[in-house]
């Protein structure tokens, strides 16, 4: 991995901070290293381990041209995961979870359509036509379909997993996922239950440092998935290229051949 996971600058981004000890989940026990001034200590030699073990399984699904929907609508956390996830052009939901975005996909994806038919109608004067009171109905909804699924415009089927920031926030998602057998890679902190997650990263999800930290880590290994499979296309493009040519070759051979009979 090209991006190699330090604990010192775990501990610098003050990924080890959990949360007070009278608020933890038990579960969480084997990832706590101790407790100070009655907060947990979160271990970072085990979260380091864990981004790593995320890092491989969300590279490979990158690599295998699915998506992986970020989930992330705490005030921290949007910003970061917008620019993150926006880099690596992945989907991302940092405003109000849509209820059914998953379970109801077809219904989610009519009202993407729905933005796309507007801008649609913008452009070849549909628009012009509606009268005042209409174009301003049309604007609004447009404008209120965009922020909250403008994100996920591009993401034609389901996802192939979820990143997710805080899973007691983004219980819905988390819900949805587990229904539909998508595996859910998370930082989980030490007030919430790592049960529900098949990949865990034990981390601080209220402080934007913390948060920006471990989603540099996680994109950065999507940019390698992705740039392997842009590699592993580029190299069957230019075998099938190479195929075509020694075909060629091969026909041009034979039909000098069957001239060179004729003329004789």
């Amino acid at each position: 991995m090209a991006n190699n996971i330090e604990v010192k600058d775990l501990l610098e981004a003050g990924v080890h901070f959990g949360h007070l000890t009278r608020k933890w989940n038990p579960n969480m026990a084997p990832y706590i290293y101790m407790e100070r001034n009655g907060i947990h200590v979160i271990n970072l030699y085990k979260t380091a381990a864990k981004i790593e073990e995320a890092n491989e399984a969300l590279k490979k699904i990158a690599a295998s041209g699915r998506k992986i929907l970020f989930v992330a609508t705490k005030k921290q956390a949007k910003d970061i995961v917008a620019d993150k996830a926006g880099a690596v052009n992945m989907p991302y939901i940092t405003e109000r979870w849509p209820g059914g975005m998953l379970t109801n996909f077809v219904t989610i994806r009519k009202a993407v359509k729905k933005m796309t038919a507007i801008d649609r109608m913008k452009k070849d004067g549909t628009f012009d036509t509606l009268s005042k009171k209409e174009k301003l109905q049309v604007d609004r909804l447009r404008a209120k379909l965009e922020k909250n699924l403008g994100s996920i415009s591009d993401m034609t089927r389901l996802p192939g997993a979820l990143f997710i920031v805080d899973t007691m926030r983004e219980h819905i998602a988390v819900k949805e996922a587990q229904k539909l057998n998508i595996p859910i890679f998370a930082m989980v902190d030490t007030n919430s239950d790592p049960r529900e997650v098949e990949y865990v990263i034990p981390s601080n999800d209220d402080a934007s440092k913390s948060i920006e930290k471990v989603l540099t880590h996680v994109t950065g290994a999507i940019a390698e998935g992705l740039s392997e499979r842009k590699a592993d296309k580029a190299e069957k493009q230019a075998d099938e290229d190479n195929e075509k040519k020694v075909e060629q070759e091969a026909k041009d051979k034979k039909a000098k051949a069957l001239e060179t009979e004729e003329n004789e």
